[in-house]
């Protein structure tokens, strides 16, 4: 396994297959969600959430703009249309000393575009469950 998750997140991104980067979920990692208040943890409901993510927001019209790294963290800026609304956001990876992510975080503006998200995020949520 790639001990760098932002590699494994890219290569995702570049390929449409979350396999790998979900192998890399901590047991116990934790998504949140800028629509969602309670932090949702457990390495199955991180893995849907970002799923669905993926199915919305996976586009051709998706890119990163910019990337910021640390010891064990990166924050990535993105890009993406939602029919025609621009979306605005970052994603902050955590990822502990094995290279396993602990913990994803999602930050998205405009209201608008937080809006939007929230709805087709909900209705791939539902979709997964049904």
């Amino acid at each position: 396994m790639d001990p760098n998750p932002v590699r494994l997140w890219h290569h995702a991104i570049e390929t449409n297959d979350l396999s790998g980067f979900e192998a890399a979920l901590a047991e116990h990692a934790v998504f949140q969600s800028p629509a969602v208040h309670a932090p949702q943890a457990g390495k199955a409901l991180v893995a849907k959430y970002l799923r669905a993510a993926f199915a919305v927001l996976n586009s051709p019209t998706f890119r990163y703009v910019e990337e910021w790294h640390g010891d064990g963290s990166a924050v990535l800026e993105f890009e993406a249309m939602l029919g025609d609304i621009h979306v605005n956001g970052v994603d902050i990876i955590r990822w502990n000393g094995d290279g396993q992510v602990v913990s994803f975080k999602v930050m998205v503006r405009p209201i608008r575009a937080l809006n939007t998200l929230v709805a087709l995020m909900g209705a791939e949520l539902r979709r997964g469950e049904a």
